[in-house]
């Protein structure tokens, strides 16, 4: 007799669903209404926003949305930038980036994402070896996995082991390392000159990602290492539209036999259909805020420094945080969650981060500043904190 039974190959999800939320670890979408800014609808509720990365205020500034209003002619760019999607806009948007990090030339990506995998697998593949910080972005991890290099984890902002690991490292054909310059859940900084020291010593390939400095540091605004004086030791810089510039996108900026490379050889460049060209006039019109107004930067770097002084203050630990990203480090994945849930309560999205976003024991609240906040809504949430 035949079993009609039906088998199910995706049973085992929803125990495993029901084992992350045992955990505290299930994720579950909420629905924004309204503009991204200061403030946010979530679910319905409205909260003062302390969980975006619109560090300058940038991405409900209305010249952005003028900008693109100007520049739309129709939308999709119906293919890959190499086939027939790379616009005029695109062009000027990468020419702007250039000017703007001081380098000969830029590639732009549709996400930070893509362009930090682009990158990676086009510099290194097998017999390469790749060496990469253990709290870098998971753009950075799957970027050299999929290269199919070898992948050394190094210890965290830890350049010595770094060089300890290198000297073992001379029978590979290229040499690369990559590291955030601002680790984007701990909000503190790579040691970028010895880096720079160690790819130099080590014939390496240096490679950083300034996703959440750029617009936010150096006199230009062009990210740490411009501020740290490394730039030249940094043979790629990766940034971001999406973060301080308050659009969307990624590009790569270097020199222009690297970004010539990266266009033949870079997959989710290639494979990937190009942005809308109208995209690329909030890009341009965030680079001209960005130079006009460097007081924002300057401001929104004032109000961390004296942000973190108070949670220290208050007896927060806030781990080696010197931007304005701030982790409250709580350890338990539920006393995050619940934490977040009462500031919630009171008006405030603080976002609980969680493995394995951060390591086993480090759940956080991430509190990220703007420029867009005014001294009371800092105020209140350090009341708040305190109770």
């Amino acid at each position: 007799m035949t079993n009609h039974t039906t088998h199910n190959p995706l049973a085992w999800i929803e125990d495993s669903l029901a084992d992350l939320g045992k955990q505290g670890l299930q994720r579950k979408l909420s629905v924004r209404g309204g503009r991204q800014a200061d403030k946010i609808d979530l679910d319905d509720q409205r909260l003062v926003n302390f969980g975006s990365n619109d560090y300058l205020g940038l991405a409900a500034d209305p010249r952005l949305a003028t900008a693109v209003a100007a520049a739309l002619d129709g939308w999709g760019s119906g293919a890959s930038p190499l086939v027939c999607g790379h616009a005029a806009a695109h062009r000027d948007l990468e020419g702007r980036l250039a000017e703007f990090e001081g380098t000969e030339a830029a590639l732009l990506f549709t996400s930070g994402f893509a362009a930090n995998s682009a990158a990676i697998t086009s510099l290194v593949g097998p017999g390469d070896v790749v060496f990469t910080d253990r709290k870098n972005h998971a753009s950075l991890f799957d970027g050299c996995r999929l290269s199919r290099s070898d992948v050394r984890v190094y210890p965290h902002r830890d350049h010595r082991r770094l060089d300890r690991l290198m000297q073992r490292a001379a029978q590979y054909r290229r040499r690369l390392i990559v590291t955030d310059s601002l680790f984007s859940m701990d909000g503190d900084v790579a040691p970028l000159a010895e880096l720079a020291e160690v790819a130099r010593r080590r014939d390496a390939m240096l490679m950083v990602d300034e996703a959440h400095a750029t617009g936010v540091f150096g006199a230009s605004g062009r990210g740490l290492c411009e501020q740290l004086g490394t730039e030249d030791g940094v043979h790629i810089r990766m940034g971001t539209l999406s973060k301080a510039l308050g659009s969307i996108g990624g590009f790569v900026a270097g020199s222009r036999p690297l970004i010539d490379w990266l266009l033949n050889r870079g997959r989710s460049y290639i494979y990937s259909t190009a942005s809308p060209a109208a995209v690329a006039a909030a890009g341009i019109a965030a680079l001209d805020i960005i130079r006009k107004e460097p007081h924002r930067r300057r401001t929104l770097l004032a109000k961390a420094e004296s942000f973190r002084a108070s949670l220290v203050s208050q007896g927060w630990n806030i781990g080696d945080s010197t931007t304005q990203i701030v982790p409250i480090i709580v350890g338990d994945s539920q006393r995050a969650l619940d934490i977040s849930a009462a500031l919630g309560e009171a008006g405030f999205f603080v976002p609980a981060i969680r493995p394995p976003t951060v390591p086993q024991d480090e759940a956080c609240l991430r509190v990220s500043l703007s420029f867009a906040h005014d001294d009371e809504q800092i105020e209140k949430l350090l009341k708040t904190l305190k109770k």
